[in-house]
């Protein structure tokens, strides 16, 4: 068999010459970016970072919210031949210290704040640099460097995201992963010069950085925002006339809730989520609350960008479907042994093909555990993302999520570590064991659910929630911590997570 050929891509700095150069490109605060001024404006910060950070191949992260350094950063890191290591805005201080030691990042760009909260964690090898003077880099009379001409396959990014043990790794993404993720979206959600896309995700998240990198593929400008409420979004969906917005199932929620004045609603015309999925009555109140706008729902995993997505003329009559392949993915439905399933024979989700990313980074165990050489009948062959999810596809190729392998708990659009829950739950020195899971949650998506085991027959509770106020960011905080004087094991010792989650269920039932 024929191997399909690998699409052509570009540099991922070549973005900020994909649109007019008079036309905006960044919409933020008060001011305007145009195309031209996006290009010079990462050429000069692109020059100042590689000489911050000593030269080519190092990391460099950013930790900030959506600032005008933080959208150019992506672009600008790549351009100077360094490796962007977005960091997520609401992880805290030892979160942070462990991505920057992972990464062996040279330089951080924050703000006087969180590198405060960073503290002693800071690594020692990695010199911090305020957002301040990389905006005032921007506005500078530099020249800057020219466009890159990095190797499609070069690294460019690596985001980190949350395994089911232990702490996050970081996934390898070179310039054709995210070249190609642009494309491929703006291809499907048929992105124009004349939409604006309002960004309201996180910048670290790879489904929240697409939302810079696809507008600007298309050509258009996008203006990011930090909200507080929902009635932040409605008004910036009014503010910058939005045609666009991407979501994650909570914060739809919180949406459909609010009261949307006509004249902002209307101007939406495509909404897409990924995440978590939607729910029938979600997706009703979302077509009620936006009517004129085109709901694309969507799945994907970070070691692969995006995998699937159901064309809007579809969700009315398959509402629960993850629908089909995006461009540029080959997405196959395996039994164990690599053959491909029947029709409505469950199996796992294996990903081919030019956007499944190089891998975790400086982890070869764990890469070759996700990592492996795709399925015989894969039209792209190389290594595939086997995703450890089962999904079923139907007579008319829909796919259906059926499960999860991994004890991954997906709250509010985050993917949280239950083991990091525990760890940091246990080095408070209050308790001895710690079992973290999730549950059913009509807002959340899932709600975290922490039981202990205390120390000395004690229950410090209060003495417990503020420590993990303090070491967690807010959506880790358990919305539920439960005492025990002892914790069911299993023939092997170790404690029975399935137990006790379903022993906590059964409390809540009789209750």
């Amino acid at each position: 068999m024929t191997k399909a050929e690998k699409p052509t891509s570009q540099p991922i700095d070549h973005l900020a010459l994909r649109g007019a150069p008079g036309a905006a490109a960044l919409l933020i605060g008060e001011g305007v970016m145009t195309f031209a001024q996006l290009d010079t404006g990462v050429a000069r910060l692109a020059a100042w970072l590689l000489d911050q950070a000593g030269g080519p191949g190092e990391r460099v992260a950013s930790w900030s919210a959506k600032t005008r350094a933080a959208c150019l950063m992506p672009l600008a890191a790549a351009r100077a031949g360094l490796i962007h290591v977005p960091v997520n805005p609401m992880l805290k201080g030892p979160q942070v210290a462990h991505i920057l030691a992972d990464s062996g990042a040279k330089l951080l760009i924050t703000n006087g704040a969180r590198e405060d909260m960073l503290g002693e964690g800071r690594p020692d090898n990695c010199v911090v640099q305020d957002l301040k003077v990389a905006e005032a880099v921007i506005d500078s009379g530099g020249q800057g460097l020219a466009p890159s001409a990095a190797d499609p396959d070069d690294l460019a990014a690596i985001l980190y995201t949350s395994g089911s043990t232990g702490r996050p790794k970081g996934v390898m993404l070179s310039h054709a992963n995210l070249w190609l993720g642009a494309e491929s979206v703006a291809s499907y959600l048929k992105l124009v010069p004349d939409d604006r896309v309002l960004a309201v995700l996180p910048l670290s998240f790879d489904y929240g950085q697409n939302q810079l990198l696809s507008a600007w593929y298309a050509g258009t400008a996008v203006a990011p925002l930090d909200y507080l409420t929902p009635r932040d979004v409605v008004k910036a969906v009014a503010r910058h006339r939005a045609t666009t917005l991407a979501g994650v199932p909570p914060l739809w929620v919180q949406l459909v809730e609010s009261h949307w004045p006509a004249e902002a609603a209307v101007h939406l015309k495509r909404l897409t989520n990924s995440g978590g999925a939607l729910t029938p009555s979600l997706i009703d109140a979302m077509r009620a609350t936006f009517p004129n706008a085109e709901i694309t729902p969507m799945y994907g995993l970070t070691e692969a960008f995006r995998s699937t997505y159901l064309e809007p003329k579809l969700v009315a009559d398959h509402p629960t479907s993850m629908g089909r392949a995006i461009p540029h993915a080959e997405i196959l439905v395996c039994r164990p042994d690599g053959t491909i399933t029947a029709d409505e024979e469950p199996g796992e989700l294996v990903h081919c093909g030019p956007l499944v990313a190089q891998g975790y980074w400086q982890d070869a165990e764990r890469t070759a555990d996700r990592f492996k050489p795709a399925p015989r009948v894969s039209r792209y062959g190389g290594m595939a993302v086997w995703s450890g999810d089962t999904v079923r596809r139907d007579a008319n190729h829909l796919l259906y999520f059926v499960g999860r392998d991994d004890a991954m708990i997906k709250t509010a659009g985050n993917r949280v570590s239950p083991t990091e829950v525990e760890e940091v739950a246990v080095a408070s020195g209050l308790i001895f064991e710690a079992v973290a899971f999730g549950v059913p949650d009509a807002r959340l998506g899932a709600a975290i659910v922490l039981i202990v085991r205390g120390k000395g027959g004690g229950a410090d509770e209060a003495g417990l929630a503020v420590y993990l106020r303090q070491n967690l960011p807010n959506f880790m905080q358990p919305q539920a911590i439960e005492w025990r004087d002892a914790l069911p094991r299993n023939p092997n010792g170790k404690l029975d997570r399935v137990v006790i989650a379903a022993d906590w269920a059964q409390a809540c039932h009789d209750v």
